[in-house]
């Protein structure tokens, strides 16, 4: 008889035989084994190809029944029953597309109850893992089990980041039966997409605001994860379930030495570029530039230029002057401010002596930063690119963005911050821009989006964009 087992991240078949052709496009044979092998992905295909046709025995799957409720159930917004009722509708499988704030993790609570299976939830960052791990403690009444940053706790409820969960896969794939992917436009790149491949759970959720990638890769969602079935704009919840919300741009001039500095700098890094035959009009302009520069001497001084005059256009003085503007325009507010790198961060946290979050903040430190942000005993908290996903900040109603790249998905995520819906409330984003520098055309790049009134761009413009065609 057919039997089908889990074997370090794939599915071995034995004595599939004559059978073979029923799983064509599934299963290759290893010779080495002398069976039949699939990606681990492939069960609940495979299962339902052979159903009512081959007599087999499933030794696969390993994950549990559970029988968990929910503490104080709250009311359902009609989207969120509209995105369950769609995932429930295509087997339980599938990508549901909600902005930031929308209530995504209540989303994927209900698919939990609703498919009472282990579950594996996936999130990007050690804060993100906490933080569902905690929200679904809350609201299940069960320990939840945590995977990363030291931890290597397995429940039958575990969340985990995306690389423990590549680590962990090969040994425990097969003891999940519905896995959720939080901020699912990462599973694609590279090797993250085998957390997903080498996992066989048949019920699959994939959790983001924006899918889209800028290489075409969003579209393995639908082998790793299923298709789209749910889709809610920021435009469409704004002033019902999201707050209502405005964009402000300011340009502010550069002062006449740091003009001088940056006119000069991009002067010289654009003509060794141009003599390099570097196009940047090219998808691979970028990275043209980078290889002339490796090659030739006066390349490195062209990448010298190249970064001061970056510096200069994301943290002139005269940004640094406005934002202290801004904030006194906002007394008793709370106000996050964004940057596109650390030292502008911790720039403006020692001028104005305000707390200052990046990646090399510790998790213990990032949690007593947000509860004195929450409390307002800390007013203002700036940070470069830790809060851009998914992480839950405490309702704050104004924004400042320093400095960014091109990313469309980095804007809608933060602008998504600002988003969490209060009584009257109406956030503020204020995007402060360099004049007379290339960042005019980065601001318009990632403005693309049916959240600043643009249109919805097929493809997300990833970080360093701006770098390839501001100069073309």
């Amino acid at each position: 008889m057919l039997t089908l087992r889990f074997a370090d991240g794939t599915l071995t078949l034995d004595d599939l035989g004559e059978h073979a052709a029923l799983l064509d496009g599934l299963v290759v044979f290893d010779g080495r084994v002398k069976r039949h092998r699939a990606k681990a992905c492939a069960y609940a295909e495979i299962l339902r190809r052979l159903h009512g046709k081959v007599e087999y025995a499933d030794e696969a799957k390993k994950y549990e029944v559970l029988d968990v409720v929910e503490r104080d159930a709250r009311p359902l917004r009609p989207y969120q029953t509209q995105a369950i009722d769609a995932w429930l509708a295509a087997k339980k499988r599938g990508v549901v597309v909600l902005p930031t704030g929308a209530g995504k993790s209540y989303v994927a609570l209900k698919c939990i109850l609703a498919t009472q299976r282990s579950t594996l939830v996936l999130a990007p960052t050690i804060d993100l893992v906490q933080q569902w791990a905690s929200d679904l403690e809350a609201r299940l009444g069960c320990p939840i089990g945590r995977y990363g940053g030291g931890d290597k706790d397995l429940k039958p409820i575990t969340v985990a980041t995306y690389d423990s969960g590549v680590l962990i896969m090969p040994w425990h794939g097969d003891k999940f039966g519905l896995l959720i992917c939080d901020e699912c436009h990462h599973l694609p790149a590279g090797v993250t997409s085998s957390v997903a491949e080498a996992c066989l759970a048949p019920f699959r959720l994939g959790l983001t605001a924006t899918p889209e990638r800028t290489d075409g890769m969003h579209a393995r969602l639908d082998e790793l994860l299923g298709a789209e079935v749910h889709r809610s704009q920021i435009t469409e919840l704004e002033g019902n379930f999201l707050a209502n919300y405005q964009v402000e741009v300011l340009h502010v001039a550069l002062d006449p030495d740091e003009q001088e500095s940056y006119t000069a700098n991009r002067k010289e890094y654009l003509a060794f570029a141009r003599k390099s035959g570097v196009d940047f009009s090219k998808p691979d302009g970028w990275q043209q530039f980078i290889a002339a520069a490796a090659r030739d001497p006066q390349g490195r001084a062209a990448m010298r230029c190249y970064r001061e005059q970056k510096r200069l256009s994301r943290a002139s003085r005269a940004k640094l002057r406005a934002v202290w503007e801004l904030v006194r325009d906002h007394p008793g507010e709370r106000c996050l401010v964004f940057t596109e790198d650390n030292d502008t961060a911790y720039e403006i946290g020692r001028r104005f002596v305000a707390p200052v979050m990046t990646h090399h903040t510790k998790g213990p430190e990032r949690k007593r930063m947000l509860e004195r942000f929450r409390s307002g005993a800390w007013p203002l908290l700036i940070t470069s690119k830790v809060l851009n996903e998914g992480v839950d900040v405490p309702e704050v109603a104004v924004g400042i963005i320093v400095s960014g790249s091109g990313s469309v998905r980095e804007h809608v995520q933060r602008l998504g911050r600002l988003l969490r819906p209060g009584v009257g409330k109406v956030a503020v984003l204020y995007e402060i821009l360099s004049a007379n520098t290339a960042e005019a055309y980065t601001s318009e790049r990632r403005r693309s989006h049916v959240a600043f009134g643009g249109e919805q761009e097929v493809f997300d413009l990833e970080a360093g964009m701006d770098g390839q065609h501001a100069e073309s």
